[in-house]
């Protein structure tokens, strides 16, 4: 594959190996692809995550939240079951 890059990522790339923070340029760019590719995998976590919560509410199981009063109950809700959790998971 050949890739042209603007003169800008050229003197990034350089300085880069220059730096010591890479030992090639190729070692620059397979780690570009293993960012993007984390961050593209996490995209579709967050989508798949959209996706389940808005399949939960559809069948009636989640609640809607539409003002700050609302959030701030949410959140305490959640802390007390997450704190819930931790007692009985503490528990011998």
């Amino acid at each position: 594959m050949d890739v042209q890059f603007t003169a800008d990522q050229q003197a990034f790339v350089r300085l880069a190996i220059e730096t010591g923070r890479v030992r090639s340029e190729r070692e620059a760019i397979q780690e570009a692809l293993s960012l993007w590719e984390n961050r593209e995998r996490q995209r579709l976590e967050i989508l798949a995550g959209i996706d389940a919560a808005e399949a939960s509410y559809s069948r009636g199981e989640g609640r809607l939240v539409t003002s700050r009063e609302q959030t701030a109950q949410l959140a305490e809700d959640i802390k007390q079951r997450g704190l819930a959790r931790l007692t009985n998971d503490l528990k011998p």
